[in-house]
């Protein structure tokens, strides 16, 4: 019997099922070809394909993408030529810069270095034959900035970093530059000019060259022994009797800021607690009897001047310094401080006990009148005063303020007074934060001599504040040295935070 061929084309277990006239009509028996036209699928029939849902992830980062390919050569490679992120780049860039301003400015230091030397030394006038060495000290100046300033600008692309500080002594120039038109003298303003201009100058210097602790100390090195030797030197002039200063009083050994012997106390107080705290801030043996040596010594220097302001600002010095050093007990160790001054006053020479606690005798009289006089031309003339260097020509006995602060508000004006006032007192600000940040850690190495020399600068700044009540050098090298010191302690210690 013959079998019906229709079957073979209705079963078709894994295919649609398709009419055999429609194959027969495609010309193709037995294999159907693909119509428009199709059933509806099996319930149960598998889905071989479909489409994937949306998906709302977060495209992988590069990162994440190359995790199975780390430890290889291949992730080394990709990683070297990936930017690396900004955090990164930036902590790396400023360690590197760190290091590389640490190092800066070798030159301009060096030229600072040898303009101190001249300063304190003044080697031209220990011997005739060093006589043409007299203009060097510009010179000096002259060439270290002229290699700072393109050093400055490719370091750190400014002619100056700027603290509060450096602001206030631009300013205080600021006003010494427009009160010599309307003075009295502007010949007199001129030269007094001059001379500050470089004390700002050097001062600016400083304050961007002195970047590591190693080269402050070495300057204050050099300063102690400078002082030292000045110090020796008014202590064999009073003990020998040469008192060339109205018959009762020494004269410094050399010029310059030494001349005077109330500038030259001035400045010994200002040495004497700095000393002190590198004293204690040291382990060496023989670093620590070499600063007490020379602090014993700038003290013995300020008694051979028998200057009252001296006495006042190492008084008041010591006593900050102490306060600073024993935080409890505070009442007894004023106590104590007072009466070692008193005994040390007690066993003093009788011609500087006697012109210590005299007030009424010439020269007090003539530092009263002046201080009145200062403050009623200040007050006369509080926008510019009389003009730079023009003081002299308005007092009664053509002698100047003996006073700092006054003699600034009567030259410049009350409002340079201000910026000078803020120039002394701005440092103290930043050192006593410096000072309760290392309080408790101290005993470090790095720290313990920062913290040591803080607390000997915030001593040293009182007392000039103090003695400089009483002398005319508000122009003068003294603060504008401290307040470098200052500033450079400040940007030493902020250095190492970051590194």
């Amino acid at each position: 019997m013959m079998r019906d061929n229709s079957e073979s084309f209705d079963y078709e277990p894994l295919t649609r099922p398709r009419p055999r006239s429609t194959a027969i009509a495609d010309g193709d028996e037995g294999f159907a070809k693909p119509t428009a036209w199709a059933p509806e699928e099996p319930a149960r029939r598998p889905v071989f394909k479909e489409e994937p849902p949306p998906s709302n992830e977060v495209t992988p980062s590069v990162n994440e993408v190359f995790e199975p390919l780390k430890a290889t050569t291949f992730e080394a490679t990709f990683n070297e030529t990936l930017p690396k992120p900004a955090s990164t780049k930036a902590a790396e860039f400023d360690n590197s810069a760190l290091q590389i301003l640490k190092r800066g400015h070798a030159l301009s230091y060096l030229g600072v270095f040898l303009f101190s030397i001249m300063l304190y030394f003044r080697p031209y006038e220990w011997s005739t034959s060093l006589a043409w060495l007299s203009s060097t000290a510009f010179w000096i100046a002259v060439g270290t900035v002229a290699v700072f300033i393109p050093t400055q600008l490719g370091l750190e692309g400014n002619l100056t970093v700027r603290p509060p500080e450096v602001t206030f002594v631009l300013l205080l120039l600021l006003f010494a530059i427009i009160s010599i038109p309307f003075s009295l003298s502007p010949d007199a303003g001129l030269t007094s000019l001059s001379d500050y201009a470089k004390v700002v100058l050097i001062f600016i210097v400083m304050v961007n060259v002195v970047r590591s602790e190693f080269r402050l100390k070495a300057l204050l090195l050099l300063t102690f022994v400078a002082s030292a030797i000045v110090s020796v030197s008014a202590m064999n002039d009073y003990l020998s009797g040469n008192l060339t200063m109205a018959g009762t009083r020494i004269t410094g050994s050399i010029g310059g800021i030494f001349s005077n012997p109330n500038d030259l106390a001035l400045h010994l107080v200002t040495m004497t607690p700095l000393a002190l705290a590198l004293a204690m801030g040291t382990s060496n043996l023989v670093k620590k009897l070499f600063y007490v040596a020379a602090a014993l010594i700038f003290i013995v220097g300020i008694v051979a001047t028998s200057s009252r302001g001296g006495v006042l600002g190492l008084g008041a010095a010591l006593l900050i310094l102490s306060l600073k050093l024993v935080r409890r007990m505070r009442v007894p160790v004023v106590i104590a401080v007072l009466v070692l001054m008193l005994g040390a006053l007690a066993v003093a020479p009788g011609a500087f006990r006697e012109r210590i606690f005299t007030t009424g005798d010439a020269s007090a009289v003539s530092r009263t009148d002046d201080l009145k006089r200062s403050i009623f031309l200040a007050a006369r003339h509080p926008l510019l005063g009389v003009g730079l260097g023009n003081y002299v020509f308005y007092s009664n006995q053509a002698k100047a303020t003996h006073n700092a602060y006054t003699q600034v508000a009567s030259e410049l004006g009350v409002f340079a007074a201000l910026f000078y006032v803020l120039f002394i007192v701005w440092p103290l600000k930043s050192l006593l934060k410096i000072e309760r940040e290392t309080r408790d850690d101290h005993k470090e190495r790095q720290k313990k001599s920062i913290y040591f020399l803080v607390l000997g600068l915030q001593a040293s700044l009182i007392g000039y504040m103090v003695s400089s009540f009483f002398a005319s050098v508000p122009y003068f090298w003294y603060a504008y040295y401290l307040v470098a010191y200052s500033i450079a302690v400040r940007r030493i210690y902020d250095s190492r935070k970051l590194a």
